[in-house]
């Protein structure tokens, strides 16, 4: 019986099949560490507890777009103000790299700080707004702030180019938020940013969300935000608890065809009996 030695030119070639599956190897796992050190990075600029507020439950749940290198910029918030009321936001930075991560921070960032001098809605987006101007950046971001008064119930909004947030009531009513809204931040000098009230009322719900739960080309933004407002509607009725209700309106963002960041921001009024 013969054996046939390997031709030089079959070693040559097993010499670089072999070396290109080094270098592949390299890669990836550079890949790996490039891509887990931005996610990282983009939740370490998210805030790691929320407030807790007598008669009311808040819930975030939070995608991250991890494609490649494809971190994005969402973020939300949610602070005690000096005042004693609460302070919510959500936005989306443009762009879906480092520099959309760490813009972010600085929005989010930005907004807590300022609202210790302003809690209105409009009036602290507007100082944002200014504030993101002076840095001299390309980037601009969308942002919906809420200011929600406990003792009352009403919440006031207003919008920097942000998509609407959704209401539902305990009766099982819900909807879109009608409010008027402004250019995202960092886009124009000297804009008023309109406010809008509202009330939670016992048993409802309010949800905050980009536009990476409801967009994409799988789904219209009208169509994404029907959605939500139908899933908010059944959850006030059954009296579903928020993280439950956060958890299934993520799931939309699921279905919207693309990986880019999704987060949702929920504040239920509890119904009497409920022991915050």
């Amino acid at each position: 019986m013969f054996r046939t030695r390997p031709t030089d030119d079959g070693d040559e070639l097993l010499a670089r099949l072999s070396s290109l599956t080094a270098q592949a190897r390299e890669l990836a796992q550079q890949q790996r560490s490039r891509v887990e050190l931005a996610i990282a990075l983009q939740r370490g600029m998210l805030p790691r507890d929320l407030p807790e507020v007598p008669g009311y439950r808040l819930a975030v749940r939070y995608a991250p777009a991890c494609h490649g290198l494809n971190v994005g910029g969402d973020w939300y918030d949610a602070f005690t103000m000096p005042d004693g009321r609460l302070g919510l936001s959500i936005g989306d930075v443009q762009g879906h790299n480092i520099e959309a991560t760490a813009f972010m921070g600085q929005v989010r960032v930005g907004l807590r700080a300022l609202a210790s001098v302003t809690g209105e809605p409009g009036e602290l987006l507007t100082c944002t707004n200014d504030l993101l101007l002076s840095l001299g950046t390309d980037l601009f971001a969308t942002c919906t702030f809420m200011r929600l008064d406990p003792a009352t119930g009403v919440l006031e909004s207003a919008r920097a180019g942000h998509i609407p947030h959704i209401w539902a009531t305990a009766d099982g009513k819900s909807g879109v938020a009608e409010t008027r809204g402004g250019p995202p931040l960092g886009v124009l000098a000297g804009v008023r940013y309109p406010v809008t009230r509202h009330r939670l009322t016992t048993g409802g719900v309010f949800i905050m969300l980009t536009d990476g739960v409801v967009e994409g080309p799988t789904l219209n933004v009208d169509e994404g935000l029907d959605r939500v407002v139908r899933l908010a509607g059944a959850a006030a009725v059954a009296g579903m608890e928020a993280g439950a209700l956060a958890d299934a309106v993520l799931k939309v963002a699921e279905r919207v065809g693309h990986e880019d960041d999704a987060a949702v921001l929920v504040v239920g009024h509890d119904r009497p009996g409920v022991q915050s």
